[in-house]
């Protein structure tokens, strides 16, 4: 499976309550276990008026169709090409 990274354009994103996430998350299981093929929703970031998550799958149309049966924005569907941080830097 690839990693993707998607950015959705949500207005008010960042003032969306506890229980509403909660519900987006339920309508985002709910698609994932619609779509029949290897999906995993890894975990989203909430910032201002976008909603960025991360979702690996084998491809980019399985990404949208995903947000499709959700009923929620994919504005950006990116795959992730690499990922490091602070301890990357121990290993050069």
């Amino acid at each position: 499976m690839q990693r993707f990274l998607v950015e959705r354009q949500i207005e008010g994103a960042a003032n969306l309550t506890p229980e509403q996430l909660a519900e987006i998350a339920k309508t985002s299981n709910a698609a994932v276990a619609s779509l029949g093929v290897p999906y995993n929703w890894v975990t989203s970031y909430v910032a201002g008026d976008k909603i960025y998550c991360v979702h690996e799958t084998e491809d980019a149309e399985t990404i949208r169709e995903h947000a499709r049966r959700g009923g929620f924005p994919a504005d950006l569907v990116s795959v992730v090409a690499n990922e490091f941080g602070p301890q990357t830097a121990g290993s050069a």
